[in-house]
């Protein structure tokens, strides 16, 4: 009798697990609620992930990355884009390749890489699980990059697509 009430209290929670309605954080802090990013929390956001790369990088014996305005708003772009095309992928609506985004913003550096993702996690979830692969870890780790930009766009229904964009940045004539 005690064996076939377990049973049906592991299927009654198995059930209960199903029956979310909507996207959760699963990071322990907001568990149930959906990561919400608010007007102001660009900047928080940004150097939130840019000192975590550099944490990454540093255990890496790698120098720290710069944040950079221009890749910011080429990985801005891409992320918005994404969203209207609803699907990840490196390619703009129009075509576009990563390299034409940068060089569209005026960046004069040369793109290292682009890291994409379609989630509900926040930005640290999702840095960990580029850090998971070896292609977008290589991105975050390259020794090439000099300079990072990221950035993302939400959903109503809170599903972000992110985009972080690493580059080497322009020599400029005197510099060493």
């Amino acid at each position: 009798m005690i064996r076939i009430l377990s049973i049906f209290v592991a299927l009654g929670l198995t059930l209960a697990a199903c029956g979310t309605t909507g996207p959760v954080v699963t990071d322990g802090t907001n568990a149930g609620k959906v990561y919400r990013i608010g007007r102001g929390d660009t900047g928080k956001i940004q150097f939130r992930m840019l000192d975590s790369v550099n944490a990454l990088r540093s255990a890496s014996g790698q120098p720290p990355l710069e944040l950079e305005a221009k890749l910011n708003a080429a990985a801005a772009t891409h992320a918005r884009d994404m969203s209207v095309q609803n699907r990840p992928w490196h390619f703009g609506s129009d075509g576009s390749s990563p390299i034409d985004r940068v060089q569209r913003v005026g960046y004069t550096g040369t793109l290292v890489g682009e890291n994409i993702s379609e989630t509900y996690e926040s930005e640290l979830e999702t840095l960990a699980a580029w850090m998971e692969k070896p292609d977008t870890r290589r991105v975050i780790l390259s020794p090439d990059a000099t300079q990072m930009g990221f950035s993302w766009f939400q959903e109503n229904n809170g599903k972000i697509w992110w985009t972080l964009v690493t580059g080497s940045g322009a020599s400029f004539p005197g510099s060493v």
